[in-house]
């Protein structure tokens, strides 16, 4: 059988749920969306950058920065994963982030028999002992020459 304890009249249940919340979440109050509405719901903090209109270069969220997904032209396997990986050294430093911080990388490899090549250059950018998790497939890419897709999360300061 439950009990119903009455529940104390100092205790503000909304303004220690809020406090756990942004405890465990790491949540933030957004200062501005209060004062303007009145409610003082917990929003996390979202910085979006150089946003389009289909996506983002860059989305940070609660320290992890989510790069959009990275392809470059180039007549061979290593030309396009060098390009890549220029691109994503360039967003990784306006991330506020770096190779070291890198989570996770998603690959998308057009023919899986450019996986040696890609791996060839990739084995040379990472940095030694900060290899970030990763995964390799084959998928149809959005145009007929390219070869190879980058889609890298990482952490940041």
């Amino acid at each position: 059988m439950l009990s119903t304890r009455p529940v104390p009249d100092q205790f503000n249940f909304s303004e220690s749920y809020s406090s756990g919340f942004r405890l465990l979440c790491g949540a933030s109050y957004d200062h501005e969306r209060v004062h303007q509405t009145g409610n003082s719901e917990i929003t996390p903090m979202i910085e979006r950058i150089e946003t389009g209109e289909r996506s983002s270069k860059i989305v940070k969220h609660n320290g992890v920065a989510y790069l959009t997904g990275q392809v470059a032209e180039g007549d061979t396997i290593q030309e396009q994963v060098r390009i890549c990986l220029g691109k994503i050294d360039d967003l990784l430093e306006r991330a506020g982030s770096s190779r070291e911080k890198m989570l996770r990388v998603t690959i998308w490899l057009a023919d899986m028999k450019d996986f040696a090549g890609l791996n060839e250059v990739w084995n040379a950018w990472v940095p030694a002992g900060y290899a970030p998790a990763r995964a390799c497939g084959e998928a149809k890419l959005a145009r007929p020459e390219l070869k190879v897709e980058f889609i890298v999360d990482a952490a940041y300061d």
